[in-house]
């Protein structure tokens, strides 16, 4: 019974027999034009391969450490701990002697599947899910379907990425009455020495306890070490098996090898189906908040994929955030910038508010860090760095200017925090959580405006949110972000009972946003009309809702549409989309919705590069952009004091319907026709 159970979840699994909304397929697959599609749980990402039974990376999230690169700190990539070889009938399998490869990422059950041939003797399915109850462990389910006689020998490897030094390799089997287990663990040190990580791994199999296959343990060399076994097939049967694998270092415990052994030995004895059950549940409460398009199947799917990448990059219990690539590799270092709480944080605030308090509680277990930038500037509060690893300290690279000057982002942090208690009235986290951050970051801004006289508390030598313009005075979007948060700080204060902050208004009251002659808003004090890399004077109107008036709204519109740059960023265009559904002019924001992604997207799954023709992908902040367009332009919702409603929203005349489900606290569900 127990057999026919599993080969029934294995058939679940596998991608012939899914609702094909939920399937992203490839076609095709060129090795030398592929981007991989990254299977995570907001803590391990395991971004494909082209090679059979591999993946290119395994990125772990929180913990950093450097690896030469721009004299500043990277996210760690990890020991491979959930690669494969097999030998059929003596030769390696590789990509040069499979044939039919093909690659489908099943969105709903957050599960990879990739299926080949080797030659006439076997088919073989291989799963790989990061196990989202489990955050440090995942697994691969194989299924290898003999087509004659044929002997095959599976492998599983674990090898380590040249940067990890002292790598240890060691392998053992703990033997009970009831079950052997194997386990394959590796364990190193990070580049320079900071951080043990470790990873272990182990097989589960379907015979019963006695029968299963005997293993054989290899230990190559420093680098790379298997446990492999063998078995004999007879034309027409299946066989199937698992291996579970977990990664940890110092970062998550002290102990980073007897813990990765440990959760390893706990996945073994959870066995497969209860390991998929769980997994399965945990996407399944995540995917009650999921929006629906119909009318368009391919924008649809689009726009899951978003969601899903959002969901994979991040989790709740913690106090990580989002990078702008997330777990899909090392792009910008894995550091966490204004993408996080003005592109990607905005869709979760709406869908999974308890990962958006994780998101929130990384910037607040780094409050003392940023007190102590912003000492060591001349100002008071805190002054959030522009890129932010571990300890929350400033870690751009020298050479770019970014770090000392684009200020902004200490309001995009008191923004998100003041939308989260709006969404949430959760009153002892303003207390503990909420309030704190503001203050600090009031006291920031009233520290750093210059006070020349009334209607001139000049924000000066900064760069904005269009960063090809540098060391510019007065920028329409940072001026308007501070306004924005030292009014959010004393509306807290008020929420809290405590007394109002009066320089704070009166800073607010005297920031400016300049202005051409014609009255459309100015981006900065010297701007003349030079291409932008991306959104800077619309953010005024969403999402800080600094320009109301509809006829502002629509000639800063018609200003800068014309100068956002075809090479710039994904997340610009889709605040045009977002505010021209917002004036109700649904079929010019559907245009710009999908320039905003589609030019975007890179063969073969379709990930999100950050710019057109670009091949740095995941790029989740533009995904969030995007999910921004759909949930606050076209969907008409917005965020307030009386939380989240909705206005009127509009969709495109292609789509039939657009449903918005498990939105807020209270999974209220927004139905726009």
């Amino acid at each position: 019974m127990r057999i026919t159970v599993f080969l029934l979840l294995l058939h679940l699994v596998s991608f012939g027999q899914q609702n094909q909304e939920w399937l992203i397929q490839t076609p095709s697959i060129n090795p030398n034009n592929y981007y991989g599609v990254t299977v995570a749980n907001g803590m391990v990402g395991l971004v494909s391969s082209t090679e059979p039974m591999k993946v290119k990376d395994v990125v772990l999230n929180g913990v950093y450490d450097y690896y030469q690169r721009g004299r500043v700190s990277n996210i760690l990539k990890t020991f491979n701990h959930v690669n494969m070889n097999m030998d059929v009938d003596g030769s390696r399998v590789s990509s040069s002697n499979v044939s039919n490869y093909r690659q489908v990422l099943d969105m709903k059950k957050a599960a990879l599947t990739t299926s080949f041939d080797v030659a006439d003797k076997v088919s073989v399915e291989h799963t790989l899910m990061s196990l989202r109850h489990l955050p440090y462990t995942a697994m691969t389910i194989v299924k290898i379907t003999a087509k004659k006689n044929v002997t095959v020998i599976p492998m599983s490897v674990i090898e380590a990425p040249n940067h990890l030094t002292d790598v240890r390799n060691l392998y053992s089997e703990i033997d009970r009455p009831h079950v052997k287990i194997p386990l394959l663990t590796s364990v190193g040190k990070s580049p320079s020495g900071k951080h043990t990580l470790a990873v272990s791994n182990s097989f589960i199999f379907s015979e019963p306890h006695g029968q299963e296959p005997d293993l054989i343990h290899e230990d190559w060399d420093y680098n790379m070490h298997l446990a492999k076994f063998t078995k004999v097939l007879k034309a027409g049967e299946t066989y199937s098996f698992s291996v579970v694998s977990s990664a940890t270092s110092t970062g998550h415990y002290k102990d980073a090898l007897n813990e990765a052994e440990r959760l390893t030995i706990f996945a073994k004895l959870e066995g497969t189906e209860r390991l998929l059950m769980r997994h399965q549940e945990a996407w399944d409460e995540l995917w009650k908040s999921d929006i629906l398009i119909e009318g368009e199947p391919q924008i649809q799917k689009d726009v899951r994929f978003a969601l899903y990448h959002l969901y994979s990059f991040s989790r709740e219990g913690t106090a990580y955030s989002l990078s702008p690539m997330g777990l899909s590799g090392l792009g910008y270092n894995g550091h966490v910038f204004w993408d996080t709480e003005l592109w990607m944080y905005p869709p979760l605030l709406a869908l999974q508010p308890k990962i958006a308090k994780s998101l929130l509680e990384y910037r607040f277990q780094r409050l003392e860090a940023a007190k102590q930038n912003a000492f060591s500037h001349g100002y008071k509060g805190a002054m959030f760095p522009w890129e932010s690893s571990d300890e929350g300290s400033e870690d751009t690279p020298v050479w770019a200017l970014t770090g000392p000057f684009q200020h902004h982002i200490s309001g995009c942090i008191g923004w998100a925090f003041w939308k989260y208690y709006q969404v949430t009235k959760d009153k002892v986290w303003l207390k503990e959580r909420g309030y704190p951050i503001l203050k600090e970051v009031a006291d920031f801004w009233a520290s750093r405006v210059e006070r020349k006289g009334l209607g001139k508390y000049e924000i000066n030598n900064v760069i904005g949110a269009n960063e090809w313009q540098e060391n510019i005075d007065n920028n329409a979007f940072t001026n308007g972000m501070a306004i924005t948060v030292l009014r959010y700080a004393n509306q807290a204060a008020k929420e809290l009972g405590l007394p109002i902050n009066a320089d704070w208004e009166l800073v607010a009251q005297n920031i400016p946003i300049l202005k051409f002659a014609d009255g459309t808003t100015k981006e900065n004090a010297t701007y003349d009309g030079v291409l932008i890399k991306q959104a800077d004077v619309n953010l005024l109107a969403y999402p800080l809702d600094i320009v109301s008036d509809k006829s502002q709204i629509e000639k800063d519109l018609a200003y800068y549409e014309p100068r956002y740059a075809p090479d710039g960023p994904a997340m610009g265009s889709s605040v045009l989309a977002t505010l021209y559904a917002k004036l109700g002019k649904a079929d010019k924001a559907a245009e710009i919705f999908k320039k905003s992604y589609e030019p975007n997207k890179v063969p073969p799954f379709g990930v999100l590069s950050e710019t057109a023709g670009g091949t740095n992908p995941y790029f989740a902040t533009g995904a969030g952009g995007m999910l921004q367009a759909v949930i606050f332009g076209f969907g008409g919702l917005t965020i307030s004091d009386t939380g989240i409603q909705q206005q009127k929203g509009v969709i495109p005349k292609s789509w039939k319907s657009l449903e918005i489900k498990g939105v807020g606290a209270g999974k209220s569900t927004f139905l726009i026709k």
